[in-house]
């Protein structure tokens, strides 16, 4: 039996098939829809409980204002401490841990700045930075560039200094970012799920990997019907359960790329 089929067949028994159609309208972050999780796990959900899921995917920044609008019925990224004042704010009924995985840096063969086999990324920014070695940017205030501007925010550098010369931003998502990058011979920060997935690595490699500032958690969260009343809450929330049940867990978990888990599931138990 394939992997697919178990993973179905564990969901269906988890979530007996609903007796309608329904839908809901996910806004989320880039790097679960260029990674192809959601092409493998959304016919898994929807065979199980007979809701069709339509998927908005936009920078992190994005998909919160567009669930802050109304546009949507569940938020799916990963910028906890955005999350949590979207759920602070009262736009969201909860919020859930669902999965991590981590950031990279990426780079050419050449290494113009020498930071290859680093493991502590704020002294690897500052090499880069000393350099003057290009590094470009998402600018789009997503999940990956937040943490980003965080990461940065810890050196002595503050790279906005540099916009346009060895700073550059792409104002563009993680995908478009990672084909300017390597076209110009940038450093690169990205998810790593969408470098596995990626499919224009040409001489790039990873060269900074391994930091605990690095870690990337993504979060679930319903949108609030009381504050927008076109909400699906039903179907919304049955979604944000199936993700953070043990069947959607080990659905999520069993998602692979060249044989490598794009992403760990760890929602609470």
């Amino acid at each position: 039996m394939t992997r697919l089929r178990l993973a179905a067949l564990l969901c269906a028994t988890a979530f007996p098939m609903a007796a309608s159609a329904d839908s809901i309208l996910v806004q989320s972050t880039t790097s679960t829809a260029n990674s192809g999780l959601y092409d493998y796990l959304l016919p898994l959900f929807t065979e199980a409980t007979g809701i069709e899921v339509n998927v908005v995917a936009v920078g992190t920044g994005q998909a919160i204002r567009n669930a802050r609008n109304c546009d949507g019925d569940v938020l799916l990224v990963h910028a906890k401490p955005a999350e949590e004042q979207f759920v602070a704010d009262g736009r969201g009924t909860s919020r859930t841990d669902l999965m991590y995985n981590d950031f990279i840096i990426v780079g050419p063969a050449g290494d113009p700045a020498g930071v290859a086999g680093m493991d502590d990324v704020q002294p690897a920014l500052e090499k880069i930075a000393a350099a003057g070695a290009l590094f470009a940017s998402r600018g789009d205030d997503s999940g990956t560039h937040k943490k980003e501007v965080s990461l940065w925010a810890a050196t002595s550098v503050d790279p906005a200094e540099a916009s346009g010369g060895w700073y550059r931003e792409t104002g563009s998502g993680m995908g478009a970012t990672l084909n300017a990058g390597i076209g110009m011979g940038a450093y690169v920060m990205t998810d790593r799920a969408t470098w596995i997935s990626f499919a224009n690595k040409q001489d790039y490699r990873i060269v900074v990997e391994g930091d605990a500032d690095l870690f990337n958690q993504y979060g679930v969260i319903p949108v609030n019907p009381e504050v927008c009343p076109s909400v699906n809450i039903d179907a919304a929330q049955g979604f944000a359960d199936w993700l953070t049940s043990a069947a959607g867990q080990e659905a999520i978990a069993a998602y692979m790329v060249d044989g490598q888990q794009l992403f760990f599931p760890n929602a609470p138990e």
